[in-house]
C-alpha cells in the first residue's frame, strides 16, 4: 500500500516537472522575438547580417536612436498615435458597453434581428468597408484629419459582443431589480451597478482596443493625406529604404521604441484585471 501511494507521488511529481517544463519552453519562445529585437536594435545593419548571429548587446544604439529622430519625427507620431488610441479606446468601452448593458439584460421588440445584423458585421472583413469608409469620409471632408480614424472606430461589434456575453453572466437580475425598487433610473443602474461589476472585462477591451488602434497601419496610411500628420506605424513605414538601403538597426530600434507604450497600457490593463477578479473572489 505504501509502494502504491509513493508511486503515485512519484508519478504526480514527474508530471508537474514535464509541465513546468513545457511552461518554461513556451515563456522562452515567447520572450525571445522581444530580446532578439532588442539585441537587433543595438547593431548596425552590417552585424545583423553578419555570421554567425550576434546574441548579444551591441554598441550602436545610440547612433539607432540618433538616426532614427533625424530620419522621422517620432515623437510627434507617437503623440498622434496615442492621441487616436487613447480616443478610440475610451470611445469603444463607453458605447460598447453601453449597447452590450441594452443586449444583455433588457428585452425590447427586436433584439435578436438587430443582435444577428451586428454578428454579421462583425464577420465581414475591415478591408471590405475602407473604400466606402474613404468615400464618406471625403464626402463629409474629414480625410488627412484625425477625426477619420477615431470617429468610425468609436464602436466595434466585437467589443458589444464580448461586452454582452461578460455581463450575462456577471450582473444578476436581482441587483438591477433592487436598484429600480430604489429609484434608480437606467444610466445610474448602467453607471453605478454594471461598469463597477465588469471592469476586468472593461479592462481586457481597453487592452485589445488599445492595442488594435496602436498597431494600425492600412486605414492611418489611407485617410492621413498629410505626411507631415501621420501616426507612428506609418512613420516607422517610411524608414525602408529602396534598393536595398534599409537601415535595420534604425527600423529595430523605432520598432521596440514603439512598444514602451503598449507595455505601459498592458501592465495596467493586466492589474486592474487581476486586482478585480481578487476581489470578486473575496466577495
Amino acid at each position: 500500500m505504501a509502494s502504491l501511494k509513493g508511486s503515485r507521488q512519484q508519478g504526480s511529481r514527474q508530471r508537474g516537472l514535464a509541465l513546468h517544463l513545457v511552461l518554461i519552453a513556451g515563456l522562452l519562445l515567447s520572450v525571445f522575438p522581444f530580446y532578439w529585437a532588442v539585441i537587433m536594435s543595438t547593431h548596425s545593419s552590417t552585424e545583423i547580417f553578419s555570421y554567425p548571429p550576434k546574441l548579444l548587446p551591441g554598441s550602436h544604439f545610440a547612433e539607432n536612436v540618433r538616426n532614427l529622430f533625424d530620419n522621422i519625427d517620432f515623437f510627434g507620431s507617437m503623440g498622434n498615435s496615442l492621441l487616436v488610441a487613447g480616443s478610440v479606446t475610451v470611445l469603444v468601452l463607453f458605447f460598447d458597453s453601453l449597447a452590450a448593458f441594452v443586449f444583455a439584460k433588457f428585452e425590447f421588440p427586436g433584439r435578436r434581428t438587430l443582435f444577428a445584423l451586428m454578428m454579421a458585421i462583425f464577420m465581414v472583413p475591415a478591408q471590405m468597408a475602407a473604400i466606402p469608409q474613404f468615400v464618406i469620409m471625403a464626402k463629409i471632408g474629414w480625410i488627412g484629419s484625425m477625426t477619420a480614424l477615431v470617429v468610425p472606430a468609436a464602436a466595434n461589434a466585437f467589443g458589444i459582443f464580448w461586452m454582452r456575453q461578460y455581463m450575462k453572466g456577471a450582473i444578476h437580475d436581482e441587483l438591477l431589480d433592487a436598484s429600480r425598487i430604489d429609484g434608480a433610473g437606467f444610466l445610474r443602474q448602467y453607471w453605478h451597478v454594471a461598469l463597477p461589476v465588469v471592469r476586468p472585462g472593461l479592462a481586457f477591451l481597453g487592452i485589445f482596443t488599445f492595442m488594435g488602434q496602436w498597431n494600425d497601419y492600412a486605414w492611418p496610411l489611407i485617410a492621413l493625406t498629410n505626411p507631415d500628420n501621420v501616426t507612428l506605424q506609418v512613420a516607422l513605414s517610411q524608414l525602408n529604404g529602396t534598393h536595398g538601403t534599409t537601415d535595420y538597426g534604425m527600423v529595430m530600434t523605432g520598432a521596440l521604441l514603439a512598444l514602451v507604450p503598449l507595455l505601459i497600457v498592458f501592465a495596467v490593463g493586466a492589474r486592474q484585471i487581476i486586482a478585480d477578479l481578487g476581489k470578486g473572489a473575496i466577495r
